[in-house]
């Protein structure tokens, strides 16, 4: 067995059995991006064989401080599922996470399929049916987090769940760099930041991504969700936990944890 299908089979095991493994780091090597998006790529597919389907992707590492400290100069991607999704205010099985924690960010719908190649600004733009406040919760097959570049991007940019807002936005007079976000956990505020904190703004890391497929041959289409980074740091959830998030101009979006 090559070590990109025993990385794959390690997380694909972890995942069923919900027991954390070693990082597949130390299978494919701390600096093979290339290799690390196989992983995912099988994966993933294994997956939608069988029944999930594609509704979107996420972008990860969008800040700069993250990306610096994984010796990295550009985020990463991962492919989102209509089984990863809660519905806004609902209850997300605890059982089913894997050392989860939350981030708020901005999450993008398209309204039209994007082409391959490059695509500008203002085509992003034109493409995008709505904005809403999202909460994606992250979580890790790797024991304690312990990851490397390679780790994330294997374990599908350690992407779990997510929950979006119903406050649609259209984008037009948005003032995406500057809106501030809040996160509270159990009524405490643990997290906030501002639109800057994504790549710049939550459009930059949109643009990258949909350059990023359609070059890979493999377009953002009408109905993806883009789910654009972090506005502020992580927060880690337990069983129990009530996660609410606001982000200015967009309004609130909220998600409960059960007691398992």
């Amino acid at each position: 067995m090559s070590n990109i299908n025993e990385a794959a089979l390690q997380l694909r095991n972890s995942s069923k059995t919900k027991a954390t493994c070693s990082p597949v780091r130390e299978l494919i090597g701390a600096t093979d991006i290339e290799a690390a998006y196989k992983v995912q790529e099988i994966n993933i597919a294994e997956r939608i064989k069988n029944g999930a389907k594609p509704v979107g992707c996420k972008v990860g590492l969008t800040s700069f401080a993250v990306q610096k400290q994984l010796g990295v100069d550009q985020p990463d991607f991962g492919i989102l599922l209509d089984d990863m999704v809660v519905e806004q205010g609902g209850t997300a099985d605890y059982s089913l996470l894997m050392q989860p924690k939350v981030e708020a960010e901005v999450a993008f719908v398209l309204k039209s399929d994007l082409p391959s190649g490059d695509v500008s600004e203002s085509m992003l733009l034109e493409a995008i049916e709505y904005a809403v406040a999202s909460i994606e919760i992250v979580g890790s097959r790797v024991e304690n987090w312990d990851i490397r570049i390679t780790d994330t991007i294997a374990d599908n940019a350690s992407a779990s769940h997510y929950v979006l807002g119903t406050e649609r936005h259209a984008i037009q007079g948005l003032d995406l760099v500057e809106y501030k976000m809040k996160l509270w956990l159990n009524d405490e505020v643990v997290s906030e930041g501002r639109g800057e904190a994504c790549m710049g703004s939550p459009i930059n890391a949109a643009l990258w991504l949909a350059n990023t497929m359609g070059k890979l041959g493999k377009p953002l289409k009408a109905g993806d969700v883009i789910l654009s980074g972090a506005l502020g740091p992580m927060a880690p959830v337990k069983p129990g936990d009530r996660v609410r998030a606001s982000i200015e101009g967009l309004g609130e979006v909220s998600v409960n944890f059960s007691t398992i």
